[in-house]
Parts: C-alpha cells; sequence; structure tokens
C-alpha cells in the first residue's frame, strides 16, 4: 500500500500532522508512506522511521513547482492521500493524484471530488490533534481504537543520536529554555516581560534563548536587558531537531502560543505556554505531560481577536500580554 500525506502549512501545524503518519504506519505497518511539506520543513524529518520520502514544496516557485509534484504524484500511484490542507492546490493535487481513495478536510473548495470530506471544526475544546486525526477514522474498519490511539495523541519527532550529541555540552547544568518570538506580534510576549520573568528565575540556572536566524536581534535584546551571565543565545545555532533534543531535559521550556510549544509536546518535554491574543480552546494548546497555560486573569471582551495572530494590537493597548505577570508562571521547576 502506498500512501501520500499532504501538510503545506507552517512548523506548527507540520508538528500537529505527524500523530497522522503514526497512525496510518499503526493500521499499515507495511505501507510505504510520504510525506509532503513545504521546503524548509525536512529538517523535521530527518531520519524519521515511519516516512519513506519527502515532497517537498518549493512556495517561491509555488506554481511550477506544483505542476512539477503533480506529475510526480500521479507516476507514483498512491492508493490513499490524505490531505490536512484547506487551501484550493492541494485540493487540485488530492483530487486529480489519481489515488483510489481521497481524504481531507470539507473546507478545502475542491472536497467535492475527494472520495470523503470531514468536517474542520474550531473551537469546544477540540485539538488540531484530534480534528487531524478524524481524517484517518474510517481508513480502517475498526477505527480510531485500531490505530493505537488515545484521547489526543501527542505529536512525535525523533532526533537523532547526533542531534542528541550536538546539544549534550548544554547539558552540564540545570536550564530552562526560552523561545520568545512568534511570527505574530499579537501572539508574542514583549520583551520586558520575557526579561520581567528572567529575573524571578532561582539563582545558578542556566537560561537558552532559542529561535530562528530571524530571532537573534530579539534574543540578544533580552539577553542584554537581563544582565545574567547565565544567559546563551542559542538562537540561529541549533537546528529544529536539536532545538527539540535541548527542550527535551529542560527544566521547563517557556513559549508563547506558537511554534516552539509544539515541538516541545513532539518529545514530551515540560512547558509552560504565554497565551496573549489567542486562546487555548482554539485547539492549538500543549500536549506534553507537564504543561502550563499563562494567560491573562482579566475578562477582555476583545480577546480573543482572531483564530491566528495580528501584526498589532487592534486597540493599541496589547493588555492580553501586558497583563501577564511573572508570578502566573511556574514558581518552582
Amino acid at each position: 500500500m502506498k500512501i501520500l500525506v499532504i501538510q503545506t502549512a507552517s512548523i506548527g501545524d507540520v508538528i500537529l500532522a505527524t500523530p497522522v503518519n503514526e497512525g496510518l504506519h499503526h493500521a499499515y505497518p507495511s505501507a510505504e508512506i510520504d510525506l509532503m511539506v513545504k521546503k524548509g520543513m525536512e529538517g523535521l524529518f530527518k531520519g524519521h522511521p515511519y516516512i519513506r520520502r519527502l515532497i517537498l514544496w518549493d512556495k517561491s516557485e509555488k506554481y511550477k513547482d506544483f505542476l512539477r509534484i503533480l506529475m510526480d504524484v500521479r507516476k507514483s500511484r498512491y492508493d490513499l492521500v490524505v490531505n490536512m490542507q484547506r487551501f484550493a492546490l492541494t485540493g487540485l493535487l488530492t483530487a486529480f493524484s489519481g489515488a483510489s481513495d481521497t481524504i481531507g478536510f470539507s473546507k478545502n473548495p475542491f472536497s467535492f471530488l475527494f472520495s470523503k470530506r470531514v468536517p474542520h471544526l474550531i473551537g469546544k475544546g477540540v485539538h488540531e490533534v484530534e480534528r487531524n486525526i478524524s481524517l484517518i477514522r474510517s481508513v480502517t474498519p475498526a477505527g480510531q481504537r485500531a490505530l493505537g490511539f488515545g484521547s489526543v495523541p501527542r505529536p512525535k519527532l525523533y532526533p537523532s543520536p547526533s542531534d542528541e550529541a550536538r546539544v549534550l555540552p548544554y547539558k552540564t547544568r540545570p536550564y530552562v529554555t526560552i523561545s520568545p518570538a512568534s511570527l505574530w506580534y499579537t501572539k508574542q510576549y514583549p520583551a520586558e516581560k520575557w526579561v520581567e520573568l528572567i529575573r524571578t528565575l532561582q539563582p545558578g540556572l542556566q537560561v537558552y534563548l532559542l529561535g530562528s536566524v530571524s530571532d537573534i536581534t530579539l534574543c540578544e535584546e533580552i539577553r542584554d536587558s537581563s544582565a545574567n551571565e547565565a544567559i546563551q543565545v542559542l538562537a540561529g545555532n541549533l537546528s529544529l531537531l536539536e532545538s527539540a533534543a535541548l527542550m527535551k531535559e529542560a527544566l521547563l521550556n517557556f513559549t508563547n502560543d506558537s511554534a516552539p510549544m509544539h515541538l516541545a509536546s513532539a518529545v514530551n518535554a515540560a512547558v509552560a505556554v504565554v497565551y496573549c491574543s489567542t486562546i487555548p480552546e482554539f485547539g492549538f494548546g500543549p500536549l506534553s505531560e507537564r504543561n502550563w497555560i499563562i494567560q491573562t486573569r482579566e475578562e477582555l471582551k476583545c480577546r480573543p481577536c482572531g483564530l491566528h495572530g495580528r501584526k498589532e494590537c487592534p486597540l493599541q493597548h496589547f493588555k492580553c500580554a501586558n497583563g501577564i505577570s511573572p508570578g502566573q508562571f511556574p514558581s518552582r521547576l
């Protein structure tokens, strides 16, 4: 059996798609499972045990590369295509893949051409992982139980021994990590608030600031404002799987409602997540066994101001972030 799974969104969405791969492998151990993601996500799946091949979509040449992928997919003769994306091009790819079974969300404009459509419902405490899993419940007669899942399965990533070795020198004393950045302003706890938090941490604790190359300036600002010699900026120095390997054994990982939260969940690392303009009820909360949700205690009529973040606070006060105090974070690590 040959299966193609499609999730071409951002890092967090791709991580939350991994339980689908796990479930399909459990249901069909001998199946060849391929995964289509956008170019730049390949580092998440280096050495992944249940993915035969990655199909990378270069969105800098969006339509040209789409045609290349469409021809590739049709030649591959998949038996099943599972599409977690809700946008038109992946819908076209699914519909014209040539697969006998095609499954996707009904919000996709081409879902009427799929063999099975599934609702994608936001709210009511349903996690995005559950929404994704709903796509594959019908592919085995025994249903979800046969897929080996509990209520909400955690996403899974597989840092390699070389990833673990790369971060071993950073594990010589107790440490925490902070991933202070977000793609969206209203999902990002302000730099000065991270500084306040760092000042409340117990003395002698090592603090690592994580992120991408684009986050280095923010991390350096936090480090310099904290005037704490135990802070080290690792943003831009670690791959995604290396970051996951470091997060795994941290006393605690502090993140926004953003991709690093899901990276922590994927290795079951302890995580405290700050929610500013968004809320966990949207279904993108942490799934680690040890997790804390930090949000303002003030009832704000303007919160949430959208499903995703915004470039600025619509009311210019940003109370959803500024109203969170360091005292709301776990005091004992």
